[in-house]
């Protein structure tokens, strides 16, 4: 099969990684692709991969047999859309499924229709209203833009004047049309995590759980960010966590798509808090978690390409997914400035030096004196080992070794878990 993957972050290194060890694949093309998948195939660099057209035409030049799509803003360009279009295979949903990753007000409403156990919410489309919903709440605060703003688009923050300075922000244009609406939310307290389906016609079929790290600093200090490592298996979850996620919140968000006319096929990414009250949806996403990604793939026993073929075109029906007995921990490594305003083009050392862990490309690109720094998340060291605690010793003896001037990581990484980190969200 000649598979077209669409995305150059650390996130599709890691599925294209997973993908080339599937017998079934003939060639992986990568559009726009980093310097890790590079090694893996070819890349395409001169094709807009939001353009539904573009790609399209650069499957019919490369006959291509499947498309892989890995983030948001192509699925909610309508590229899927296009290629089903062109009867061409596709993995990854529709731009009306990727509502749910694009407009929290969306997500919120389908969780409603469907009994989802979620915060409490309210959205907002004036800046008059949104200030009298603060005046009137307890902090800790949840301003969310209701678009998609780059992972810069939600406060989670116990000062009111905070809070009151992002609702002017959203309405004064600094999120663009994605901070047109916005979402003012309960805030959820407990222990997060993430868990994967793989979706079509209906069906879901979870992966494992993993947990990411969303703050910059050790503790859960600093910024937010896109995330700055995780782990996988996660020990401390409920025992039938992912089957109350697949009962109380996978299959009926589907069927409420399905209700609305959207057949959804792709990732679904369900991020859970797991309160007092039991566990709760923060977010979806419609694609795979980053760093997330980089630790279930190196536990997936099953041929993904198997696995995503089948759901792009029979269904999901006799599939089945196994994983191994080992540890991952991811580190991210991430440049100076990083989240606000990353550094870019600086030398990357000691790549040759990595033997045991796998190093997943994130933001990185080829120059003539070699690997260079091309964004704020550079690189994802992986240790994988039989436990947590020796794969998290290979990850940062691997990351140890690789070095760029201002380099940022987290050391607690994977280490217990003694709190909440405030997400994110898209």
């Amino acid at each position: 099969m000649r598979v077209l993957l669409i995305g150059n972050g650390g996130r599709e290194h890691a599925i294209g990684w997973k993908l080339v060890q599937s017998p079934l694949l003939e060639r992986l093309v990568s559009m726009p692709g980093n310097p890790g998948l590079d090694e893996l195939g070819d890349i395409v660099t001169d094709v807009n991969p939001t353009d539904p057209s573009a790609v399209v035409q650069l499957c019919e030049d490369r006959r291509i047999d499947l498309v892989i799509i890995g983030p948001e803003a192509p699925l909610a360009a309508g590229v899927a859309d296009a290629l089903r279009a062109a009867s061409r295979p596709v993995f990854g949903p529709d731009a009306a499924g990727a509502m749910l990753e694009t407009s929290k007000s969306f997500a919120n409403e389908i969780m409603a229709a469907a009994h989802v156990p979620t915060s409490q919410s309210v959205t907002f489309t004036d800046r008059e209203s949104a200030m009298l919903r603060l005046e009137e709440m307890d902090g800790p605060y949840v301003v969310k833009a209701d678009g998609l703003a780059s992972g810069k688009g939600v406060l989670v923050t116990a000062a009111l004047d905070e809070a009151i300075d992002w609702v002017d922000a959203c309405f004064s244009g600094r999120f663009g049309s994605a901070g047109e609406t916005l979402v003012i939310e309960e805030y959820l307290e407990g222990r997060e995590a993430s868990i994967f389906f793989v979706c079509a016609q209906g069906e879901a079929i979870p992966l494992e759980a993993a947990r990411d790290y969303k703050r910059l600093g050790d503790g859960g200090q600093g910024p937010n960010t896109g995330g700055m490592g995780s782990y996988s298996p996660v020990s401390d979850l409920p025992e039938d966590l992912i089957d109350w996620t697949t009962t109380r919140v996978a299959l009926p968000v589907l069927a409420e798509l399905a209700r609305r006319n959207i057949d959804y096929t792709g990732f679904l990414y369900v991020g859970l808090m797991l309160t007092d009250d039991g566990p709760k949806v923060l977010e979806f996403n419609v694609r795979l978690g980053d760093p997330e990604t980089q630790v279930l793939m190196p536990r997936l026993e099953s041929d993904l390409l198997v696995l995503l073929n089948a759901a792009a075109t029979v269904g999901l029906r006799g599939q089945t997914v196994e994983w191994n007995n080992l540890a991952a921990v991811d580190v991210v490594l991430a440049s100076p400035g990083y989240p606000d305003r990353p550094e870019t083009g600086l030398a990357i050392i000691g790549l040759d030096k990595v033997n045991e862990a796998l190093v997943f490309h994130a933001g990185t690109r080829h120059a003539e004196t070699g690997t260079i720094t091309s964004g704020g998340r550079v690189l994802n060291v992986v240790g994988v080992a039989g436990t947590i605690e020796q794969a998290r010793s290979e990850a940062y003896a691997a990351a140890n070794l690789i070095q760029f001037r201002g380099k940022q990581f987290r050391t607690d990484i994977a280490t217990p878990f003694t709190g909440t980190e405030d997400r994110e969200s898209t």
